[in-house]
């Protein structure tokens, strides 16, 4: 039976989870935008784009819960073009947008890389990396990959769509370290922690050189495709936990 529960309450709910208060961020985790005060219905998402917002207006929701907020590294701080059309939309709608980027990729059983670590079939054996957001494992069957390009194809049959892979030199893959998103300046952590590969959400200039110099293979399965299942597994836990409605709405980004 849904219930109704406040703002305040959910946002502590989502707080006592996350605790964004350990994370050392670039933008402001928790409450971005606040709206109506009584919550029933959460969407959740991937980035609070307008598509997102139009979808969540349609489907009645008291708040949105996203990966990706309002707020950009380096973003000069006006509310106009796209910005203000987000907010305008959110606001004419009394909608309340909570955003938790770094706390909602490292939570060890909901976040962005806990996630893909029960999809792909990992599991965890340390952190590595800034702030410990990189996790590092292997098979849970304890085999291991021939060559890279069989991870690839796992990738391929969980995200559907095709990674960008580059090889290394050849090494059967025992040892696998991930990190959703934009984590490709993680990949020498990523080879001092002992992995035989990488993956990550994007692919930058310098990496594939690494991953050729260094024997590591480097795999690079999209930033939206890799982070699109730590947002709804939160919100429907806090929904669940609240007495609250919740969907998840995916749209569709080739990034």
């Amino acid at each position: 039976m849904t219930t109704t529960t406040t703002r305040q309450q959910l946002l502590a709910a989502c707080n006592d989870l996350l605790q964004p208060q350990l994370f050392k961020d670039y933008g402001p985790n928790g409450l971005q935008v606040e709206g109506r005060e009584h919550i029933r219905h959460i969407v959740s998402g991937v980035t609070a784009s307008r598509a997102l917002i139009e979808a969540a207006i349609s489907a009645k929701a008291d708040a949105i819960f996203v990966h990706h907020g309002l707020f950009w590294r380096g973003q000069d701080g006006t509310v106009t073009g796209w910005m203000k059309q987000r907010l305008q939309l959110l606001l004419q709608h009394d909608i309340n947008l909570l955003a938790y980027h770094l706390p909602l990729d490292a939570h060890p059983e909901l976040g962005n890389n806990a996630q893909l670590a029960k999809r792909f079939g990992f599991r965890v054996q340390r952190t590595f990396g800034e702030q410990d957001l990189g996790l590092l494992g292997e098979r849970e069957d304890g085999q291991h990959f021939a060559r890279a390009n069989d991870v690839a194809q796992l990738m391929h049959s969980v995200l559907g769509r095709d990674p960008i892979c580059i090889e290394g030199d050849g090494r059967p893959i025992r040892r696998v370290a991930w990190c959703s998103g934009g984590a490709q300046s993680y990949f020498e952590a990523a080879i001092a922690a002992g992995a035989d590969a990488f993956i990550t959400g994007e692919l930058s200039e310098p990496q594939a050189h690494l991953a050729r110099e260094t024997g590591v293979a480097f795999l690079a399965c999209g930033h939206h495709a890799t982070e699109r299942y730590g947002a709804p597994a939160v919100a429907q836990h806090v929904a669940t936990q609240l007495g609250l409605t919740h969907q998840f709405v995916d749209i569709d980004n080739p990034a």
